[in-house]
């Protein structure tokens, strides 16, 4: 294996991270804008108030996003055995 194969390999990795991770955080970071303009707005200054509807909002989107995510990493694992098989 030469050292482009490891760049290569490494580069898919950091790819199939970071598209299994953006739905949950692009839901997490909409939900927390929204929420911080409704204190801002009403002038609520309660901490619990952001954490409750974040960690709900963060298990929904997991359950809808995880047969996208399995089908990633599945994909990504499948490509790893392949060059693994061919040497």
């Amino acid at each position: 294996m030469t050292g482009g194969e490891v760049l290569d390999i490494a580069r898919d990795a950091i790819w199939v991270m970071l598209a299994m991770s953006a739905p949950i955080m692009i839901v997490g970071l909409v939900i927390g804008v929204v929420i911080a303009l409704l204190q801002a707005l009403t002038q609520v200054q309660e901490m619990t108030l952001v954490f409750v509807p974040k960690i709900i909002a963060i298990f929904v989107a997991l359950l809808m996003f995880l047969p996208l995510m399995g089908a990633l990493i599945s994909a990504f694992m499948n490509t790893i055995a392949d060059r693994i098989i061919a040497g």
